[in-house]
């Protein structure tokens, strides 16, 4: 909706239009429509945007008031995440852009709902209700009302009045408003089981914190919280300092919750910090712990850094420095294990609820490697979840790993194979036909997993980017507002999900909000299975399209996931 003299403009559109400052994005139509589950977070934004050499020096403040729905409103500001690096030179066509530029990503708070429009940039507003759970059923007018500033100080220190006529040429007319309809079900709890790669170590680099000082706990938690709020279930639980991305012969910043001594007895293990740890899971409700590799990365050569205290001190007794079959390491794992497992269940995570792992990303040639180091572990795994992210089905033909977790463009041949419980994931490789989450992207991209995973009755999907804060490697830390692509190694979108916020607060994304409405999809398709049978829900979703839908032919338009979720309310 346009201001009289145009200077300013004001209009809502959906969640999965990514807002960039130099091009209009598709408006809404008027009384858009949005329908949800009791439980889910709808989400929406509010465009707006200032024309250059407008008549006032100083930039007016607008508050957004949202009124007409029984639930609480959350405002957050859309702000700009730059990128040197948006995508690898293989792309295809479902790209927003492949150039350098600034991307709508980073979401920043907006408590009291004041923002402010800029000159010549298209900017948005996040819109969304995050608990819906206790919204009585029915369609809402949901109005969103926007009151400027009537008086303020310039940079120069100036007092101004808006007058009657500043007042005027700054009104935006009637409310802007859309159709919010909440089904009489409720969205089911969560049944797939998902994990983003939760780094300890980077929180504690970006914030210089003592590594699990209070400092860096209040800042764990609060990243923990966020992870729950976005639909992670499962944490990566630094029980010694995990593996992953680290140089050969390099190392990341130590962050060990279990304290390991030894003597001419033996090893020795103190839990406290893992139970501190647990207590924080549980408060935030996730249901599963994901235990470090128990051997490096790309191939199983080596034994992770784990440190031990003796006599001597603090030593640094496996690492790069000590082989993967070293007869030392299979006698720690014979004493640390069963310590470490009987501790878990002791705090609430039996073998349901705990997975481990041997090494990540194994390809055909560490098959033998990895045979090796899955045979020091011999007998100490047994009844436990072992899972791995790979992408050869030899490894699941040979037994090697007896829950793959392929990637979503290898994951056809384990599909084929009836594979059980299957997994998928994708990282910065997935970047050619098949669904991922970059900033260069279309966030429908990003959203349609959770219908294919439905089709494809996924169990489970793991990321490796929570919060991966370093650049490729480790080499060296860095600063996700302003490094989006760990220097250079990954497009960026691809190696974290969440920003650090000022005094430890976590602050969501773009990406993870429209991840949470994939797994809200999943989650409705669920539901209305129970309701009408599968065979009908699929006849839902293939309605006027060509199917079967696979991770690398699906519907691309967001257009298509709203009326999605339209035939779906109508059925409901």
């Amino acid at each position: 909706m346009k201001g009289r003299e145009k200077e300013l403009e004001f209009f809502l559109t959906g969640s999965l239009e990514k807002v960039f400052p130099d091009r209009r994005p598709k408006e809404w139509a008027e009384e858009e429509k949005l329908c949800i589950l009791k439980g889910e977070t709808p989400a929406l934004q509010l465009v707006y945007y200032r024309k250059p050499g407008g008549r006032y020096p100083a930039p007016p403040r607008f508050r957004c008031d949202v009124k007409g729905f029984p639930a609480t409103v959350r405002l957050r500001e859309v702000e700009l995440a730059p990128s040197a690096f948006p995508c690898f030179e293989q792309v295809d066509d479902n790209y927003l852009t492949t150039q350098p530029g600034l991307f709508p990503d980073i979401l920043k708070p907006c408590p009291d709902g004041w923002f402010t429009p800029r000159a010549g940039q298209y900017r948005a507003l996040w819109i969304d209700f995050p608990d819906t759970s206790q919204v009585p059923a029915g369609e809402y007018r949901v109005e969103i009302t926007l009151t400027p500033e009537t008086e303020g100080t310039r940079g120069n220190g100036q007092n101004w009045v808006l007058d009657e006529s500043g007042r005027k040429a700054l009104c935006v007319g009637r409310p802007l408003s859309l159709i919010l309809k909440v089904s009489e079900e409720t969205l089911p709890k969560q049944s797939l089981i998902h994990t983003e790669w939760f780094h300890a170590d980077c929180v504690a680099d970006y914030y210089h914190a003592e590594v699990f000082g209070e400092q860096h706990w209040k800042a764990l938690e609060d990243q923990i919280s966020l992870a729950a709020e976005l639909g992670i279930n499962m944490l990566l639980t630094p029980v010694f300092t995990p593996p992953l991305d680290t140089a050969v012969g390099g190392e990341r910043t130590t962050v060990q919750l279990v304290d390991i001594s030894e003597d001419e007895e033996g090893y020795h293990f103190d839990f406290g910090r893992l139970e501190r740890w647990c207590s924080l899971c549980r408060k935030y409700g996730i249901e599963y712990l994901e235990m470090p590799h128990l051997f490096t990365q790309w191939g199983a050569e080596a034994t992770p850094k784990i440190l031990v205290r003796t006599n001597g001190g603090l030593k640094k007794r496996f690492g790069w420095h000590v082989p993967a079959d070293s007869p030392a390491y299979r006698e720690f794992l014979q004493e640390f294990l069963p310590a470490l497992q009987k501790k878990l269940q002791e705090l609430g995570y039996d073998r349901e609820h705990v997975f481990f792992h041997i090494s990540d990303e194994p390809s055909e040639e560490h098959l033998e490697s990895y045979g090796r180091a899955k045979k020091m572990t011999e007998g100490l795994l047994d009844g436990w979840k072992v899972i791995d992210a790979l992408s050869d089905h030899a490894f699941y033909e040979k037994g090697l790993v007896e829950h793959p977790v392929p990637s979503n463009d290898h994951i056809q041949p384990f599909a084929d194979h009836d594979v059980p419980e299957l997994w998928t994931y994708y990282c910065c490789a997935q970047g050619v036909e098949v669904p991922n989450r970059f900033f260069a992207m279309p966030s429908a991209r990003n959203r349609i997993m959770g219908v294919l995973m439905y089709l494809y009755e996924i169990r489970g999907f793991l990321h490796w980017g929570y919060n991966f804060y370093n650049s490729g490697f480790s080499r060296k830390h860095i600063d996700p507002f302003y490094d989006t692509h760990a220097d250079y190694s990954f497009p960026s979108g691809d190696s974290f999900l969440v920003y650090p916020g000022p005094d430890g607060e976590a602050w969501s994304s773009v990406r993870g909000q429209v991840q949470l409405e994939g797994l809200q999809d999943l989650r409705a398709l669920q539901r209305l299975e129970k309701k009408i049978g599968r065979k009908r829900v699929l006849e839902l979703i293939y309605e006027g399209q060509d199917g079967p839908f696979t991770f690398r032919n699906y519907p691309t338009d967001a257009e298509w996931l709203y009326r999605l979720r339209e035939r779906m309310a109508a059925e409901l």
